[in-house]
This record gives C-alpha cells, sequence and structure tokens, in this order.
C-alpha cells in the first residue's frame, strides 16, 4: 500500500468512525435530499415555467438513493429512468452536474458485483459518446461519470486492502499467540526437567547414604560420617540448583540473580558424590564446547547416573565424553543388571529420565540412544551433541 493510498484509507476510517452512530440510511436520505434539491433549484431557475410533473420527475432521480448501500445496481437504474425521461422531455433544467449520477455511480463502482461494475462502465463511455451533443460537453460528462466511477473503484480496492491487512494482522496475531504459548510449554518443560534431574539425583544419592550409615555407624564410624557429609553436600548442591530453577517464576521486575547453569567443570563433584555411594566411576573428559552444550552433557550424566544407583545394582561404571567429528560424545556405561527400553512409537519409553536425556539432546540438535550394553550386560546410554560452528 502507498503513501497516498495508506492516507485515503485513514482518511476515509476517520470519517467513517466519526457517523459510526449515524444509521446509513439517515446519512443517505440526507443525501438524496440534497441530490434533489439540486436538480429541483435546476428547474426553479429554468425560464420556462415547467409543470408539476417535471419537478416530479427532478425529485424522483433522487428517490432510490437511501437504498444505494443495499442495492448499488437497482438504485442506479431507478435514478437513470427518471433522468432519462426528464433529458428528453426537458433537458434544459438537467443540472450541469447530476449529483444523484455521481453518488450512484460511485456506490455501484464501490459496491457491486463485477459484471454490474463493467457493464456501467461501458453504458457510460458509450452513453457519453453517444448521447453527448458537443465535443465539450462529453468531455465534462465524461469526467464527471468515469471519475466517480474511478473514486469508487479506488475506494473499493483500498477496502480490499484494509481487509487483507487486518485478516494478515490477525494471523500475526495469531501466530504470536501460539508461539507464546508454545514457548510457555517448552518452558515448563525445561523446568520439568531440571526438577527431575536435580531432585533425582539428589535424593537418590541422600537416600542410598542414609540407608548405608546406620549399618556402619558402629563398625566403622569414618565411612558413617562420609556418608552423612555425603547426604549434606548432595541437599545443599540441591537446594542451590533448586533455587536458581525457581528464581526464574518469580513474578518481579528486577532480574533474579542467577547462578550460571552448570557445565562439564563441575561434573567431578557429581562424580566424586556417586563414588562415595560406593560405585566406583571412571571419568573421563576430553572435550568441552559451547556452554548450552555443556549444560546439556551435564544433564545427561547427571540422569544416567542417577539411573546408575536407582536401577542397575551396579560396581562401576565409566563415563566418557570426547569429541567425536564436529559434535561432542558422551557415553555412560555400567555394570548393573541392565534394564529394558522398550521400542515405542519413537524409539523409547519407559522412565521419565531417559525421556528427559532424549529431549535436552534434541533441544541441541543432537541424537540420543539407550540399551544393554555389549553381549547384553550392563546399560549404556550414549548422546551425540553437535558443536556448531
Amino acid at each position: 500500500m502507498t503513501h497516498a493510498q495508506a492516507w485515503a484509507a485513514g482518511r476515509t476510517e476517520r470519517v467513517r468512525a466519526r457517523f459510526a452512530g449515524v444509521s446509513p440510511y439517515v446519512l443517505d436520505s440526507a443525501l438524496a435530499a440534497g441530490s434533489a434539491g439540486v436538480s429541483v433549484w435546476a428547474v426553479v431557475n429554468d425560464d420556462v415555467g415547467w409543470p408539476w410533473w417535471v419537478y416530479l420527475l427532478a425529485t424522483a432521480t433522487a428517490f432510490p438513493l437511501p437504498w444505494r448501500r443495499r442495492y448499488p445496481g437497482a438504485t442506479v437504474l431507478a435514478c437513470a429512468i427518471p433522468s432519462t425521461v426528464l433529458s428528453v422531455v426537458a433537458h434544459s433544467v438537467m443540472p450541469q452536474v447530476q449529483l444523484y449520477a455521481v453518488v450512484g455511480i460511485y456506490t455501484l463502482a464501490d459496491r457491486g458485483r463485477g459484471w454490474q461494475r463493467w457493464s456501467l462502465l461501458v453504458a457510460l463511455v458509450v452513453g457519453n459518446i453517444l448521447g453527448t451533443r458537443s465535443p465539450n460537453g462529453m468531455l465534462f460528462s465524461l469526467l464527471t461519470s468515469v471519475g466517480s466511477y474511478v473514486f469508487g473503484s479506488l475506494v473499493r480496492e483500498l477496502r480490499r486492502l484494509a481487509r487483507v491487512e487486518a485478516e494478515r494482522a490477525h494471523q500475526v496475531g495469531l501466530r504470536a499467540a501460539s508461539d507464546a504459548a508454545r514457548a510457555v510449554a517448552e518452558e515448563r518443560g525445561r523446568i520439568a526437567r531440571e526438577m527431575h534431574d536435580i531432585l533425582a539425583h539428589a535424593v537418590s544419592l541422600m537416600v542410598i547414604q542414609a540407608e548405608a550409615g546406620p549399618l556402619v555407624v558402629r563398625s566403622d564410624p569414618e565411612r558413617a560420617i562420609k556418608a552423612f557429609d555425603t547426604i549434606a553436600d548432595s541437599g545443599r548442591d540441591a537446594m542451590v540448583q533448586l533455587r536458581r530453577v525457581l528464581g526464574v517464576l518469580k513474578d518481579t521486575d528486577a532480574a533474579p540473580e542467577l547462578a550460571p547453569q552448570p557445565t562439564l567443570a563441575e561434573l567431578p563433584a557429581v562424580v566424586a558424590r556417586v563414588r562415595a555411594s560406593g560405585v566406583r566411576v571412571e571419568s573421563e573428559i576430553e572435550a568441552y564446547g559451547p556452554s548450552d552444550v555443556q549444560t546439556a552433557a551435564y544433564r545427561i550424566v547427571q540422569e544416567a547416573l542417577t539411573n546408575v544407583l536407582k536401577h542397575s545394582d551396579a560396581q562401576s561404571v565409566v563415563v566418557r565424553i570426547a569429541r567425536a567429528g564436529d559434535a561432542l560424545a558422551i557415553e555412560v556405561a555400567d555394570d548393573g543388571r541392565g534394564a529394558p527400553v522398550v521400542a515405542g512409537i519413537d524409539g523409547w519409553s519407559g522412565g521419565r529420565g531417559l525421556v528427559g536425556i532424549r529431549e535436552r539432546a534434541a533441544a541441541c540438535g543432537g541424537s540420543a540412544s539407550a540399551g544393554p550394553g555389549p553381549d547384553g550386560r550392563g546399560f549404556v546410554v550414549a548422546a551425540r551433541l553437535p558443536l556448531g560452528a
């Protein structure tokens, strides 16, 4: 839409808003009265004393205008009949500018059907060329009638563009609402994954150590103290991470003071707590990558180690993180009894933890797999996270 079109559309909307509370029939009746007044005034000013039926014909030329919006084609035809009769029997009383014709032509060009509009244009051009006596009169009549048609067509196009823009704005609003809802759902899923990873890991360690502590409190006090220290460390770490996650839910104007997202540099602390539970852990970290990849890798390894503690009854577990081409390769393999992973519709089923591993990998554009280890022994969680450019 050009600047001129936009100005015209805005002007039309302002005029429409000003008369929004007035019935269209009232406005058009006033327009019809004014048009009839112009025609009657032309009869009055003519030197010939015309009979009453000439005045009636002059009035009838504008009588149909109150219905112009609803029946534009019929209105033009109803105005044209008395106008033609008046032009034949009393041509000298025809006004220089036939206001009823201007309004009717404009309305039909704006609101008429396609065939009505084109038929009107042909009739205007042919009628003015054949029915006008002088070239100057023909030119003036063409400018008046065809100009009204062009103006009505312009308003019609502006109205169509306004509808298109309104529909486009509506679609943009729908997309924005959909994007916002999707963002909320994704954020809820992210928070749910974070809460699951934090609580599952910390609670698993705390339960294992709490069960082991009373058994060795008399026979091996040092080991019992370490078990209780591990419980305390796990609880404190869980509290720190929970505050970090829940901080984004606070409804405050100021941004919350959040700790940075966990990275692979913090993974040795997780490994140490798992070792303290009695499981031998070998850890090899040969590559790191961007912060978002490190956070995903940290959570994947944390969840895999939590599953080892909860389900595998393993004696040892190996964690390897290395670069494989343009991706960060992660593998957590244990020697426990394993756990079945049944292929479902998406290739995964079972606990929330394994699904969370897959979702974290997918969020980084990577992939993850889980299943029995070599020869069906143990369990292996593997993931590949693209490192980007």
